[in-house]
C-alpha cells in the first residue's frame, strides 16, 4: 500500500494546501495530513481546530486522514507506516529549504522518499503566514481559505 505523510503545521490550511492535497490522492493508496507540533512556532490556531478543519474537509474521503504527532517526521512516518513524504512547493528557494529536509530524511531512513508536488500559479501567493497577518490584521482572508475554515472563522467574529 502507498502511504503518505504530507507534513505541515496547517495554522491554519490553505487552499494551496488543497490543491496539493487533492492533486497528490491519485498518486497514493491513502494519504495522512500530519499537522506537526514546532516548539519554535506559536501557533494561532489549536491543534483541536486544526485537525478538525482537515477532518471535517476529507470526511467523505477515505483515503484521507489526520493526525497529530512530535518530533521527527520521520518517526510519525513510520507511526503511520507512510513509505513517501509529500511537501508542496512555491517557489524555487522553497526547493532549495525542501531539498535539504529531504536530503536529512533521507540519511535518517533510506526507505521513505520525498515527493515534491508544485502548486498551480494561482496559489503560489497564498502561505499561512500571509493568511494569520490578514486575520490578525482584521482582514477577510475567505478567498484563500477553504469553506469549511472560512464558515468557522466568520462564526467567531
Amino acid at each position: 500500500m502507498r502511504i503518505a505523510l504530507f507534513p505541515g503545521t496547517f495554522d491554519p490550511i490553505t487552499i494551496g494546501h488543497l490543491d496539493i492535497i487533492n492533486r497528490s490522492l491519485p498518486l497514493f493508496d491513502k494519504l495522512v495530513i500530519g499537522i506537526g507540533r514546532n516548539a519554535n512556532k506559536q501557533a494561532m490556531f489549536s491543534e483541536e481546530q486544526r485537525l478538525g478543519w482537515v477532518k471535517e474537509i476529507y470526511k467523505d474521503n477515505p483515503k484521507v486522514d489526520a493526525i497529530v504527532y512530535d518530533g521527527l517526521t520521520i518517526n510519525a512516518c513510520i507511526n503511520v507506516d507512510a513509505h513517501f513524504i509529500l511537501r508542496g512547493i512555491r517557489y524555487v528557494n522553497d526547493f532549495e529549504y525542501e531539498k535539504a529536509i529531504a536530503d536529512m530524511n533521507r540519511s535518517l531512513n533510506k526507505n521513505i522518499e520525498t515527493i515534491f508536488l508544485t502548486c498551480l500559479p494561482q496559489y503560489t501567493s497564498v502561505a499561512s503566514t500571509l493568511v494569520r497577518d490578514v486575520l490578525r490584521n482584521g482582514g477577510d482572508a475567505s478567498q484563500f481559505l477553504p469553506k469549511v475554515v472560512a464558515d468557522s472563522l466568520n462564526k467567531k467574529s
